[in-house]
């Protein structure tokens, strides 16, 4: 694998917005894509505000801060990724979505390059069949908010080599993270085990067992979890934790996993969380 100078991300959102700060506080040049102008300026000025907060915590100076912002270029031209030693996608949790822009991101970029997915849960071995280079397509699950969050699950498909995974790996830790392997099945461990956790805190609600805060106070104060998993779910945003659940009852087969009615309707009326400004709780 080739060493790695010039990152490319492709997708600008919170979670690719995220990984263009990381990636360019540890060093790289990145080159952040995304099809829509306004998106990107957007997510430049979350890396922006983000950068702003460890500069006043003393974490950064200003001048480091300016480095960092010069170090990623915005572009809505995915031919430009062709420079890139290192690609991650971080668009939505689409199978579709993701599968065409794997398939671009293969012509785009050098045969040698690694593509990362930074999906939370879509099938790695799926999604690397739709490109010439399935030994070097992997998953890369950065957990939200990418700045401060430790962990990147490191997901190996069927095809993807070893070469990849051990320089996928060392990647992560170049960023500051801990990568930890796993194997490519729905939800990989994550969401495998936090997902039916906040589908079933949902069911408790929807069943009138307790209110969204009773249900938060007590994995916060009796399970020792920093944040309750409603809470968590509007982070996250109910229409991801929605198509998480749904890709683990289709892809497991098991009526556990059964999306809870109160997240779907939730989400019908765009009560999604943080984002909208709306979900179990106001914000």
């Amino acid at each position: 694998m080739n060493t790695v100078s010039v990152v490319g991300v492709a997708g600008s959102g919170t979670m690719g917005n995220g990984i263009a700060h990381v990636a360019a506080r540890a060093g790289y040049r990145v080159l952040l894509y995304d099809v829509q102008e306004d998106a990107l300026t957007r997510g430049m000025a979350t890396i922006s505000k983000n950068l702003d907060r460890e500069v006043a915590k003393n974490k950064l100076s200003s001048s480091e801060k300016s480095e960092c912002v010069s170090r990623i270029k915005l572009t809505s031209d995915i031919g430009s990724l062709s420079g890139s030693d290192f690609v991650i996608e971080a668009v939505i949790e689409d199978f579709g979505v993701k599968a065409q822009l794997l398939q671009a991101l293969d012509s785009a970029v050098r045969p040698s390059v690694i593509l990362a997915s930074n999906t939370s849960s879509i099938s790695i071995t799926r999604m690397a069949s739709k490109t010439h280079r399935p030994d070097r397509v992997i998953g890369m699950h950065f957990m939200n908010p990418v700045p401060m969050m430790n962990l990147v699950e490191i997901v190996r498909g069927l095809s993807t080599s070893d070469e990849t995974v051990q320089a996928t790996s060392q990647f992560a830790q170049s960023l500051g993270k801990t990568p930890v392997e796993v194997n490519d099945f729905p939800g990989f461990v994550s969401n495998r085990v936090l997902m039916p956790m906040i589908n079933e805190a949902i069911f408790c609600v929807m069943e009138g067992v307790g209110t969204p805060e009773a249900v938060d106070s007590i994995m916060k104060l009796g399970m020792n979890h920093p944040i309750g998993p409603l809470a968590l779910a509007d982070l996250i945003g109910l229409d991801i934790c929605l198509n998480v659940m749904e890709v683990l009852q289709e892809g497991l087969g098991d009526s556990k996993y059964r999306p809870c009615p109160l997240l779907r309707k939730m989400v019908d009326a765009r009560k999604l969380g943080r984002k909208s400004g709306q979900g179990f709780y106001r914000y």
